[in-house]
């Protein structure tokens, strides 16, 4: 799967941070030694912002950086601009989907627990649309329809020719909550028992049954990098999201979405879950 813009934005800042760390600089010194600031320097090293290829490859001489290195880097500082297929929408796409947007198109996993909804990626659109009027309460149907058609569209990622691997832990209350009424909820549940069958896809139902869990919080994603250190947590909160990033943020979350997998059923009995519970809609 081909880097995009901001993964690579997210690997310079980590790249650039690794090698200073490695000289034994502080973020003053070595701004001063290429005639940038410490907090210029910063904000490189937090992934913020564009950055200027020639300090980078200036940094990466006074890192003692081999060539190979260099190179890399400056590659990474020229190819570090986002533009993403939402871009060239006709109606903008609200800031707070941005990012989220972004790093969902250049993952390479999608780890998803699910305590409300089904995940959008595997979402119907008239279920969508039964999301969106509960969840928007003041937007319009014109509104409504634009933010999904930005989820349809999302959901072409899953078409690719290397497509990232989707695994949803959905909870019980997901498959029995009757968004759209019954039929729309049928067809939910068919279309999430097709997406399952897909080599990719992979769904565990976590039943009532299982009591207590890892994520009673609530839901959250964890999008796969293609290293682990540009692995990031999404948490859906009323108004936008929180995404989270630091090591040990991660490492929680990570462990997390184990024991889910763990206390969910297998692949097998929560396709036969959801079944069942289609029939009985």
């Amino acid at each position: 799967m081909p880097v995009g813009p901001t993964t690579r934005r997210r690997q310079l800042g980590a790249d650039l941070r690794r090698l200073r760390e490695r000289t034994g600089l502080t973020l003053e010194e070595a701004g001063a030694l290429v005639g940038i600031s410490k907090a210029t320097l910063s904000r490189y090293e937090r992934k913020e912002g564009g950055v200027k290829w020639p300090a980078v490859d200036a940094l990466c001489r006074e890192y003692g950086a081999t060539d190979a290195e260099r190179t890399a880097l400056v590659t990474l500082a020229k190819g570090a601009r986002i533009q993403g297929w939402w871009r060239s929408l006709a109606d903008s796409v609200p800031e707070s989907m941005n990012l989220m947007l972004t790093l969902e198109d250049e993952a390479v996993s999608e780890d998803h627990y699910a305590c409300m909804y089904v995940p959008g990626l595997l979402q119907t659109r008239a279920y969508a649309e039964a999301v969106h009027r509960a969840s928007e309460m003041r937007c319009s149907e014109q509104e409504i329809g634009h933010m999904v058609d930005i989820r349809m569209k999302r959901q072409e990622l899953l078409e690719r020719a290397q497509p990232p691997h989707l695994w949803a832990v959905i909870d019980e209350a997901v498959a029995r909550r009757a968004v759209g009424g019954r039929q729309v909820m049928r067809d939910q549940l068919s279309h999430l028992l097709e997406q399952a069958d897909r080599p990719h896809v992979t769904v565990q139902v976590l039943p009532f049954a299982a009591g207590a869990h890892a994520a009673a919080v609530g839901s959250f994603v964890i999008l796969g990098g293609p290293a682990p250190e540009l692995d990031v947590v999404y948490v859906d909160i009323i108004g936008g999201g929180l995404f989270m990033e630091k090591p040990a943020e991660l490492a929680r979350y990570k462990l997390a979405f184990e024991y889910l997998r763990a206390q969910a059923l297998d692949i097998e009995r929560s396709a036969a879950l959801l079944r069942q519970v289609s029939r009985e809609l």
